[in-house]
């Protein structure tokens, strides 16, 4: 495998630089002091940025743009053998790495690299692990798959020290990384595209697990079903975390004394290994970011951080874009909140903190994230949507696939209201859009939701 090597800086070619993933690890390389180039179907905002950094990039992947003076190439999952790009730069025989390739690659390069994994809270868990390095003043290189006001964006180039970036076990992925730091918030079952079934996932992350050195930190949710099958024999030290189980077996890092303000944010006392540590009132709802917030801590405390910059990232921590992003009121006092969830267990987490705030009633817009994760859950997002009170459902985002399964949007939707739920379905976004408007009223919160482009619709509503 190709070595990236910041004392050698070469020329790079990334294949699909406008992702927002792609973007930000061109951006590392460029400041770096890499010659970055790389192309895009068509110009967009992240290509704009990616210009005033100095890098050229080139509008439709064409042979011609592969020059035989590109040290190494760098992909994306969704570029497959038939790209023009592709096929010559295997011709020329380019070395190449995968995207998560060239991640591990980078990691290689920072005194200490972390990495957060999970099915859910990834993006959140990043985000607060990032902040607190930003209040301890480490000036960290960061990547997180959302996009954090406190950076101005996904990406953060810093000294270094520390590289923070999230770990998906899609594809198996997070397996070409070298973390000093892991963090595994849940593991549940997903992306069944790829993995054979619940112990196949399990499984990958346990060799993720595996992938920490000796001197390294594994910080591990307790909650996880037979943790013992992840860690167990592991050289590395391991830490836990979790809510308080009553059985006496107690995880390193609880919260004690939880409460839930009017908008649902809660405030906890945090208790380390069954010591009182400190008080911790965050700014973004429901329990499931107690949890994020607790593997936050238990982080903080690998790294050496200070009870001060602690509370200060945690206390004044407001989210990420699309995480129950409170974006505005729209249509004369409904409240308007935009959702990144598209598994089960997340929605009925943005569920639970949604119900937890005032409101009239509640209308959710579901686009529901590929064909094959609609069919693997089917019952499971019949159930989590019928917890609102009005449910509009758009069509299902395919993002990489083409076999619809039999699935559709309007199939959901019967089955929400099989469950005594009022559900709703319309092919275009313009349909939903002038629906709301007839129907939502004063009081009301709205939360279009999904991992696809479904926030549009809320976007039209606030802006007009």
């Amino acid at each position: 495998m190709y070595n990236i090597d910041f004392s050698k800086p070469v020329k790079v070619y990334f294949v699909g630089i406008g992702g927002i993933s792609m973007s930000g690890l061109a951006t590392i390389l460029k400041r770096a002091g890499f010659d970055v180039s790389g192309s895009d179907r068509a110009p967009s905002e992240v290509t704009d940025l990616l210009e005033k950094e100095g890098i050229k990039v080139f509008y439709g992947q064409k042979t011609e743009n592969i020059t035989d003076d590109i040290a190494v190439a760098v992909f994306t999952a969704a570029i497959h053998p038939d790209n023009p790009e592709y096929i010559e730069i295997k011709r020329l025989g380019i070395p190449s790495l995968t995207r998560a390739q060239l991640v591990g690659q980078l990691m290689k390069n920072y005194k200490t690299s972390i990495a957060i994994s999970g099915t859910h809270g990834k993006t959140t868990t990043t985000s607060m692990i990032s902040e607190i390095l930003l209040a301890q003043e480490t000036d960290p290189t960061i990547t997180v798959g959302g996009m954090l006001p406190s950076i101005g964006g996904n990406i953060r180039v810093g000294g270094r020290d520390y590289f923070v970036t999230e770990a998906c076990e899609y594809t198996n992925s997070f397996l070409d990384f070298f973390p000093d730091i892991a963090l595994i918030l849940n593991i549940e079952e997903d992306h069944l595209d790829f993995f054979k079934d619940l112990d196949d996932i399990r499984s990958s992350f346990r060799k993720f697990a595996s992938l920490v050195p000796e001197d390294g930190t594994l910080i591990i949710n307790a909650g996880i079903e037979n943790t013992g099958y992840i860690t167990d024999g592991l050289d590395c030290n391991v830490v836990t975390f979790g809510l308080a189980t009553g059985d006496g077996k107690e995880p390193d890092y609880t919260a004690d004394n939880v409460f839930y303000d009017d908008m649902g944010c809660p405030e906890f006392d945090l208790k380390v290994r069954g010591k009182d540590r400190m008080h911790i009132h965050l700014g973004v709802p429901g329990e499931h970011n107690v949890l994020n917030a607790l593997a936050a801590c238990a982080f903080a405390d690998a790294v050496g951080a200070e009870e001060t910059a602690v509370s200060k990232a945690l206390n004044t921590f407001e989210g990420t874009d699309r995480r129950f992003q409170k974006k505005g009121t729209i249509l004369n006092g409904v409240m308007l909140v935009d959702d990144y969830a598209h598994h089960p267990t997340e929605i009925r987490a943005t569920m639970k903190a949604a119900l937890s705030v005032k409101h009239k009633k509640l209308w959710v817009v579901f686009q529901p994230h590929t064909y094959t994760r609609t069919k693997a859950f089917f019952d499971d997002f019949a159930d989590v949507l019928s917890m609102a009170d009005n449910v509009v459902l758009a069509d299902i985002y395919a993002a990489r696939e083409t076999d619809t399964l039999g699935m559709s949007s309007e199939l959901l939707s019967e089955a929400v209201g099989k469950r005594g739920t009022a559900s709703y379905y319309f092919p275009s976004f313009e349909e939903i859009e002038d629906f709301l408007r007839k129907n939502c009223q004063e009081g009301d919160m709205l939360i279009t939701m999904g991992a696809g482009d479904v926030y549009k619709i809320g976007d039209s509503l606030l802006n007009g």
